[in-house]
């Protein structure tokens, strides 16, 4: 009897303390959930406003969003995001949230900011896996190499300049280093030409599908 109700006992605690255990798991998930996406939101919005100034809009980029798939021009089979900056409700740039799939060691995600008339706002990479001390300088943190392409357009340069210098364009590349810089020349250029044919139904859309990417 007396091992019968030790057992009992026993059995009883443990459960008090699985069930507290639970509890405080997740009582400390709920908790800091909020504060967590929060963080996050304010990652993203820095990323945004390192490309579109907020003086330059009046809108809440983080929440004028669409998403698309488009994966012959933006690089990605899953959909993509794309952040429309408006000021007064005119439409002033769309951040768009592309990918180098051809990058030296993987996928190079990059935010490239378009303003409405077609010129580069600027392009940052938010993430990759390109080479330490090589392919890396692709990174704002690195080099300033990702500002070459400020203000640049598919009219300036032009179409046949839109590569790195080794294949005849207008773009550095890095010393020991040509695949990481020409996936992201092309990237952007792939960019701005899907901008240039879908600009008018990015601003106008809550959501945007395209026949010709099934």
């Amino acid at each position: 009897m007396n091992l019968l109700r030790n057992m009992s006992i026993s059995a009883a605690v443990l459960s008090v303390f699985a069930i507290t255990g639970t509890s405080l798991v997740a009582w400390t998930f709920y908790s800091t959930q909020e504060r967590i996406a929060e963080n996050e939101r304010q990652v993203l919005l820095t990323q945004l406003h390192a490309l579109i100034l907020p003086s330059e809009h009046d809108n809440k980029l983080d929440e004028d969003v669409i998403n698309v798939i488009a994966p012959e021009q933006l690089g990605s089979k899953k959909s993509v995001a794309i952040f429309r900056a408006r000021k007064d409700d005119k439409p002033v740039a769309a951040i768009i949230s592309s990918v180098a799939p051809d990058g030296y060691n993987g996928d190079i995600h990059l935010l490239v900011a378009i303003r409405y008339n077609g010129q580069l706002a600027g392009v940052r990479v938010i993430k990759h896996r390109e080479t330490p001390g090589l392919g890396d300088a692709i990174d704002a943190s690195r080099s300033a190499w990702i500002k070459s392409f400020d203000k640049k357009s598919l009219t300036q340069p032009t179409t046949r300049d839109w590569k790195v210098k080794r294949d005849g364009g207008i773009f550095d590349q890095f010393t020991g280093a040509t695949i990481t810089p020409r996936a992201v020349v092309n990237a952007v250029h792939k960019t701005l030409l899907y901008y240039q044919q879908q600009r008018d139904k990015l601003f106008a859309s809550s959501e945007v599908k395209h026949a010709t990417d099934h």
